[in-house]
């Protein structure tokens, strides 16, 4: 049997390490593992962080400082996995637009808990490594962005590369 496969985050702030969750989100977690294999995610950022919430990357719009960052994707959807796993802090789930069935390529980390999204977004894996950078991240200043929430971060959380990896490939 194949050992279990991890996302190794890689973050101008750190690393950050996600164990999966195929039993409840298994396209999801195919998705993520596709886009990150293809180096889909290397030299984006974490381009909205809401502190106590969540922090989110993910778009490739976030490669360069365009306008519409927030609104990029891989050019495809995917169907919604709503399950019963709760969104507490760690928990990496699907970013979407207000259909369900929207996400595409953004993902985010909840910073505390945020149970009021259960159900309504599809969590897939958790962080088992890297608190202290998700802390780090969480952290950054914000300043109001262009919907009036205070997110966009003043200084560029790079995220250099996502790697999919053996999870006994990963230092404890």
């Amino acid at each position: 049997m194949a050992a279990n496969e991890v996302a190794v985050i890689s973050t101008t702030e750190g690393d950050l390490v996600v164990s999966f969750w195929p039993d409840v989100a298994p396209k999801t977690v195919e998705n993520f593992k596709k886009l990150a294999r293809e180096g889909f995610y290397d030299g984006t950022a974490f381009h909205r962080i809401v502190k106590g919430f969540m922090i989110q990357g993910g778009d490739p719009l976030s490669k360069t400082d365009n306008p519409r960052v927030g609104t990029g994707g891989p050019g495809y959807k995917v169907k919604a996995e709503f399950n019963e796993k709760p969104h507490v802090r760690g928990v990496l789930s699907m970013a979407r637009s207000q259909d369900p069935d929207s996400a595409g390529s953004q993902f985010f980390i909840c910073l505390a808990d945020a149970r009021f999204l259960d159900r309504q977004y599809t969590g897939f894996g958790q962080l088992t490594k890297g608190d202290d950078v998700l802390r780090k991240i969480g952290d950054t200043p914000t300043t109001r962005g262009s919907g009036g929430e205070n997110s966009s971060p003043t200084k560029r959380v790079g995220v250099t590369s996502v790697k999919i990896v053996a999870e006994d490939e990963v230092e404890k």
